[in-house]
């Protein structure tokens, strides 16, 4: 094998490395849609602990007026992690850290609900040799209503300068 054919597992990625100064206030970044089923629900139990019943008891929940187990909090917030798509391959090598989240509750998500998230640059605060890139994040579900909007802060570095 030549050189020029050996693979590198360094070279094996999804898309180039971007950097602070490579991004732009207004890009978007849709995440897959995920309709909530029963598994992820359980899933989602099991990893937090959270045992209240509106979470893991249809029954409980039919009593209480509700159609379905409904998503706690977190486990919605979780569907925005930018893991879900390509934004962090795009900073593979220029990302420092995820610093800072928030979200605000506008509506219920219930099992069966299909969600649809996405994050959108909104502010990029130059530091010296790193950047602070806001994201605001959403989630709609299925009938068009933004039932989650957050906001995410990661520390990337600006782009080496040439040697």
């Amino acid at each position: 094998m030549t050189a020029a054919t050996a693979f590198d597992p360094r070279n094996h990625r999804l898309c180039e490395t971007r950097y602070f100064d490579d991004f732009r206030v207004g890009e978007r970044f849709n995440l897959p849609s995920r309709t909530m089923t029963d598994g992820l629900f359980a899933a989602f139990s099991l990893a937090s602990g959270d045992n209240h019943p509106v979470h893991y008891d249809v029954e409980y929940c039919r009593a209480h007026g509700m159609p379905h187990m409904l998503a706690h909090g977190f486990q919605v917030v979780a569907q925005t992690c930018p893991g879900a798509g390509l934004f962090p391959h795009m900073v593979e090598d220029s990302l420092k850290g995820f610093i800072e989240q928030s979200s605000r509750f506008l509506g219920k998500v219930f099992v069966g609900d299909t969600l649809y998230c996405a994050l959108e640059i909104t502010e990029l605060v130059p530091n010296r040799t790193t950047g602070v890139l806001t994201m605001r994040s959403t989630v709609h579900n299925q009938r068009g209503e933004l039932v989650m909007e957050g906001m995410q802060k990661y520390l990337l570095m600006k782009r080496p300068a040439a040697a």
